[in-house]
């Protein structure tokens, strides 16, 4: 009887790592996308498929009225008729090239193979 309380507070126990949904939200500024929403590509050498809103499609099936026509890394896009929607994995990040950063200044460690100044010979302290 003692144990019957800890196995109900397990149970109720969210994943402590989710963040909340209203952090999501309020991060964006808006709701939750009413469309759809890619979750995960899957890239094989025999199979592409894109998770969409919990459901797996493959390339070239249904979602809705919609066909999976391309699978990329970042990326799913959806056809139906004329439209088409690209479906993106991290909607609220653009990728793009970095600056050319000049070379990094020299070390302040010096290397071990640099030789001892002339003035000190062997066993003598520096």
């Amino acid at each position: 009887m003692l144990s019957l309380p800890g196995v109900a507070f397990a149970q109720a126990m969210a994943d402590p790592t989710r963040p909340p949904t209203e952090y999501a939200e309020a991060e964006s500024g808006a709701p939750a996308a009413a469309g759809p929403v890619l979750q995960s590509v899957m890239i094989t050498p025999t199979l592409k498929a894109a998770i969409i809103n919990g459901e797996m499609v493959k390339l070239g099936g249904q979602f809705g009225n919609a066909k999976l026509v391309k699978v990329s890394e970042s990326e799913a896009v959806l056809k139906s008729g004329d439209e088409t929607q690209v479906l993106k994995m991290y909607p609220g990040v653009e990728k793009r090239e970095s600056a050319k950063t000049a070379p990094k200044a020299a070390s302040r460690h010096t290397p071990a193979t640099q030789q001892k100044p002339a003035d000190a010979g062997p066993g003598t302290a520096r």
